[in-house]
C-alpha cells in the first residue's frame, strides 16, 4: 500500500486571509466559554460543575472531579473537549446516587469551580449549543484595515464549515491510522481510537468536498443538485430550483451541504452529486472502511453562520478577535479565513485536543 500525502496547504479560503501572526502564545490569548441552555432541577443523582480550566485537557479535569467524587471516571459527563492551552469554562456532571456533594477545595489550582447544581440527568456529548471565542493573535503583521473589513463580511455571510485541522491529529496521524486499519487490518484497540480514526477519515473527504466548492465559488450558492440544511437544525430537503432559494442562501436561513460518507446512495443529484463522488473517489479505501464499518451517510451544513465578528487593534502588533461559534464549528477556520497564524514552538509540543 503506498500511503496517502495528507496536506490542508491547498483548501481554498473563501477570503482574502491579508495577515501573518502567532496564536495560543499564552493560555490567556485563548478563552473558551461553553454556552448551554439546560434548566437544571436542583434535585437528582447527578451535580453538575460548572468549572474554569486554565491550561489543561478535559480529560484530565474529569479525571480530577471523579477523585474528590470518589467515583470512577466513567461516572463523570461533558459535552465536548476543550482546548488545553487555553483558558475554558465548562460544565461536568457526576453520578452520585445518595452521596453528599463532594469537596472540591482539593482540586489542582489549574482547576476553579464556578457554581455546581443537581440535576436528574448526565451531561451528553453534543449538548452544549454554542462556545464563545476570545482571541489574541500577536505579532502581527499585514493589511489590519483589510482584516477588520473581512470580519464585517464572516459576520453577514459566515465562513466555511471546514474541520479543524487537530480533528486529523498530529502530522494527520488519525488519518493514517484509519488508512491502515481500513487498508492493512490494524485495527485500534481502544473504542475511542476507533472514534477518532472513523470521524477523521469522513471529515477528510467532507473538507475535500467543501474545498472545491469554496475553489469554485459556491460553497454559499446553490449547485444544481444540491441538498440543503436548516440553519440551527439538521433536518435537509433536496432542491427544487424554488425562486426563494437564493434568498434564504443570502440570508443565512438554509445552507447547502456536503456529505459525510457511509452507507446508501448520494441524495444528491446532477451537479452536486457529480462533485461529490469525484472527491470521495480520491479516497476510496476511506469510503471503503467506512461503509465497511457500518457508517450510514449523513450531511453537514457546507457554512457555519459565525454572527458578529469583534476585531479589536490592540496594539501595532496584537489583534483581538470575539465571535461564538455552534457546536461543531472551530475557531481556527475563522483564523485561516484572516490569514497564517502559527502556534509558537514551545507551544506546539502540547497536543491541542478536538
Amino acid at each position: 500500500m503506498n500511503p496517502t500525502t495528507f496536506d490542508t496547504t491547498g483548501f481554498a479560503r473563501a477570503y482574502a486571509a491579508p495577515l501573518r501572526g502567532e496564536f495560543r502564545s499564552l493560555p490567556e490569548d485563548f478563552i473558551v466559554d461553553e454556552q448551554m441552555e439546560i434548566a437544571l432541577t436542583g434535585s437528582g443523582e447527578h451535580l453538575w460543575v460548572q468549572v474554569r480550566k486554565t491550561g489543561a485537557n478535559t480529560d484530565w479535569v474529569a479525571g480530577q472531579l471523579a477523585r474528590c467524587a470518589g467515583v470512577p471516571a466513567k461516572e463523570v459527563g461533558y459535552a465536548g473537549l476543550k482546548d488545553r492551552h487555553a483558558i475554558t469554562t465548562q460544565w461536568f456532571s457526576l453520578q452520585l446516587p445518595g452521596m453528599a456533594d463532594p469537596d472540591f477545595a482539593a482540586l489542582p489550582a489549574e482547576i476553579e469551580v464556578l457554581q455546581q447544581q443537581r440535576h436528574d440527568k448526565k451531561l451528553r456529548r453534543g449538548a452544549l449549543e454554542a462556545n464563545r471565542f476570545i482571541l489574541t493573535l500577536r505579532h502581527c503583521s499585514g493589511d489590519f484595515a483589510e482584516a477588520a473589513a473581512i470580519c464585517e463580511q464572516i459576520s453577514q455571510h459566515g465562513i466555511p464549515n471546514y474541520y479543524g485541522d487537530q480533528r486529523f491529529g498530529h502530522n494527520f496521524g488519525n488519518l493514517r491510522k484509519a488508512e491502515r486499519w481500513f487498508a492493512a487490518g490494524v485495527e485500534p484497540k481502544q473504542r475511542n481510537q476507533r472514534s477518532l480514526y472513523l470521524s477523521a477519515a469522513r471529515s477528510w473527504i467532507f473538507n475535500n468536498v467543501l474545498a472545491q466548492r469554496v475553489a469554485d465559488g459556491t460553497w454559499n450558492q446553490r449547485v444544481p443538485g444540491d441538498v440543503f440544511m436548516f440553519e440551527g437544525g439538521s433536518a435537509w430537503f433536496a432542491d427544487d430550483a424554488s425562486a426563494e432559494l437564493p434568498a434564504r442562501l443570502a440570508t443565512q436561513a438554509i445552507h447547502p451541504t456536503g456529505v459525510l460518507w457511509g452507507r446508501g446512495e448520494l441524495p444528491t443529484a446532477v451537479e452536486a452529486r457529480d462533485l461529490e463522488a469525484a472527491q470521495a473517489a480520491r479516497f476510496p479505501i476511506f469510503c471503503a472502511g467506512l461503509e465497511k464499518q457500518g457508517l450510514k451517510q449523513e450531511r453537514r451544513a457546507l457554512r457555519v453562520n459565525v454572527g458578529t465578528v469583534g476585531f479589536k487593534v490592540v496594539d501595532d502588533s496584537t489583534l483581538r478577535l470575539s465571535f461564538a461559534l455552534p457546536a461543531g464549528a472551530y475557531a481556527t477556520v475563522v483564523l485561516e479565513q484572516l490569514g497564517t497564524f502559527v502556534v509558537p514552538l514551545q507551544i506546539q509540543a502540547h497536543a491541542v485536543l478536538p
